[in-house]
């Protein structure tokens, strides 16, 4: 499990001074963040590991909250079809990327030149990745920040991307444990690299 992004970052030749975890409120990431902190050595309670409250899992609205997972293929259509809908008072993609870009704000104020590993949820990582992937593609247009950048794509062709409407969400049964969580390792140089942790 985590031992893999041990490696990674040998490999990388990452300093793990320079090595930040930020996590979702959640017990079960919480718990991840833990897990990884100790095999990275790092002190879960020290100034490396923050938990981020902007990056925990989507509210997918009273009809759907803690129900069975066959009801996500309700709520990807609605995202498929509408980023901007809210599916019956919950979070509709745009929403998880208004939280996505305040947390990303924060990471990149506080870790400046860091390696920050991301603990949350697998609707917020595909979103994530999404984003971060489109906004990379915007790295020669006139506004050079991340959050500029950010804001240009935030259009539904992009919000409704493979990426975020991919296999994987439709089809997976998303336990959402701690052990079948996405990893994100990036680094504000805004390349990113996925690692999923079995």
């Amino acid at each position: 499990m985590a031992t893999a992004l041990l490696e990674e970052l040998k490999e990388k030749e990452i300093s793990l001074e320079n090595v930040r975890i930020c996590y979702s409120p959640f017990s079960r990431t919480s718990h991840t963040a833990k897990v990884v902190a100790s095999v990275l050595d790092i002190p879960f309670e020290g100034s490396q590991c923050k938990v981020i409250p902007d990056i925990r899992e989507r509210f997918f609205g009273p009809s759907f909250e803690l129900k069975s997972h066959d009801k996500y293929p309700e709520i990807w259509a609605m995202d498929e079809k509408d980023p901007f809908m809210q599916p019956e008072g919950g979070e509709s993609v745009d929403d998880v990327v208004t939280r996505l870009t305040k947390a990303l704000a924060i990471m990149e104020s506080e870790f400046q030149e860091c390696t920050v590993l991301i603990v949350s949820h697998g609707d917020p990582l595909q979103i994530l990745q999404t984003i971060l992937s489109a906004a990379k593609e915007q790295a020669t247009s006139p506004a050079n920040d991340l959050m500029s950048r950010i804001q240009a794509i935030r259009v539904p062709s992009v919000l409704t991307a493979p990426q975020v409407c991919s296999k994987y969400r439709r089809t997976s049964s998303i336990s959402i444990d701690y052990n079948s969580l996405l990893h994100l390792v990036l680094q504000f140089e805004y390349t990113c690299h996925c690692i999923e942790f079995e």
